[in-house]
């Protein structure tokens, strides 16, 4: 499967990259940063240049997933100092090679639509690389026989990425055991770079989706625990979810795999989703005993 292929891949440039590299990738066009480089810096030029070269590789094998992947010339570029003193000259550039901001379009928008698209990119990748891994090809072919027919439908490319991981959402929920769902996302969730250290987990994994365009906002409550403190739970109010639900059930793989990459008490056993009043009202339950509940799509229960 394509997956195999991915995975390879991606390791081939995690073992190129440096942490303290001053070469990145970039793509020449637009400026965005391509999956799955996105965060690697490597060595040297050279270093980098092979690096791109894998990166092109893996999009396209990716492409054959999502045949509307955005095409990306991918170049190298270097990180330079900042300027000490005055200002930097109209249309410089602080890295070299990157392209300037045309300033056409809505220039709140697009990046924001770029940063959705490649997120979404990002995470069917990873799914997809360990679905190969695990040899559940079955679903794998379930997911994209649902999103080719989607896309017969839906022309729009910010829409259809986002389809793509509400079908992943339903097969995975369909298709595997709870505990076969659980491998699934903390293997993917690996594979995926790491929300912001530094803070609560909770407040890291939705600031990390709003940032890239799934949600405009979240509100968090306080958490309530039991009597017993075997179980606490956390309400979470989102507005501007990207996801829709699909046949009453919401879709919630992005945000369970957000929380996985966080800190603390990793991934809740259990979540609940009410509609209430245009936003989404989640419930994360976290508890010492059972195994994981739905994780990837989840009923919409009635407001009470």
């Amino acid at each position: 499967m394509v997956g195999t292929t991915l995975a390879e891949l991606r390791d081939r440039i995690e073992t190129l990259a440096s942490s303290d590299g001053e070469y990145y990738l970039v793509c020449a066009r637009t400026g965005d940063r391509p999956v799955p480089a996105a965060e690697a810096r490597f060595d040297s030029r050279s270093t980098a240049q092979r690096a791109a070269r894998a990166t092109e590789r893996y999009r396209r094998a990716l492409r054959r997933y999502d045949p509307r992947l955005p095409h990306y010339d991918v170049v190298v570029c270097q990180a330079v100092e900042p300027r000490v003193t005055g200002e930097r000259p109209a249309g410089d550039s602080t890295d070299e090679g990157a392209p300037a901001d045309t300033g056409s379009g809505d220039a709140s928008a697009e990046p924001t639509r770029r940063r959705r698209i490649d997120f979404c990119h990002s995470v069917a990748a990873a799914v997809f690389e360990t679905l190969s891994a695990a040899g559940h090809d079955a679903v794998e072919s379930a997911v994209m026989d649902t999103y080719f027919d989607l896309a017969e439908t839906v022309d729009d490319l910010d829409d259809l990425c986002v389809c793509l991981l509400e079908s992943m959402a339903t097969e995975l929920d369909r298709r595997l055991t709870p505990d076969e769902r659980a491998d699934v996302l903390a293997d993917a969730a690996g594979r995926l770079p790491p929300v912001e250290s530094g803070r609560r987990p909770i407040p890291a994994a939705f600031s990390h989706l709003r940032d890239r365009g799934l949600l405009d906002g979240y509100v968090e409550s306080p958490p309530s625990a039991s009597t017993d403190g075997g179980t606490r739970s956390v309400v979470v109010r989102l507005s501007g979810y990207a996801l829709s639900p699909r046949n009453g059930r919401l879709p919630v793989l992005p945000l369970v795999l957000a929380l996985y990459r966080g800190a603390g008490d990793g991934p809740p056993a259990a979540l609940r989703a009410v509609h209430v009043d245009g936003d989404w009202r989640l419930t994360l339950v976290y508890t010492r005993d059972g195994g994981p509940e739905e994780l990837a799509s989840v009923p919409i229960r009635s407001a009470l």
